[in-house]
């Protein structure tokens, strides 16, 4: 996406410290998403989570729960206002998306990073 200088695979949401993937412990995998807020928005990022997400499924762990962490209470609002907006368009469907302050977040192991273009070659 135009505007998004780099993201980072990681885990986050949990109190326990140093999470890894085989210890996840309360944490969520998740990814940090750094961007310049003058080319996209994080109103324009959560549009396209929106669109490419199915926050109808539950999640069998906390691990790979749908969740949208926040920073700010604008972000905050934004994020609410998006899910009930889903909410509303899911057809009697439960909407299944935590939204929580972003607390520690802890860089995920290498081999998740930037997992799509590896696995295209």
């Amino acid at each position: 996406m135009d505007g998004v200088i780099r993201t980072v695979v990681g885990y986050t949401g949990g109190k326990e410290k140093n999470p890894t993937y085989r210890k996840i412990k309360d944490s969520t995998e998740s990814i940090l998403i750094e961007y310049n807020p003058d080319i996209i928005t994080f109103e324009d990022i959560i549009a396209e989570w929106s669109r490419m997400h199915a926050p109808d499924s539950q999640s069998w762990s906390r691990q790979y729960r749908s969740a949208i962490f926040y920073v700010d209470e604008e972000q905050k609002r934004i994020a609410e206002e998006t899910v009930n907006a889903l909410k509303g368009g899911s057809k009697g469907k439960k909407i299944y998306t935590d939204i929580e302050p972003v607390s520690a977040f802890y860089r995920a192991e290498e081999y998740h990073q930037d997992y799509y273009r590896k696995q295209r070659g």
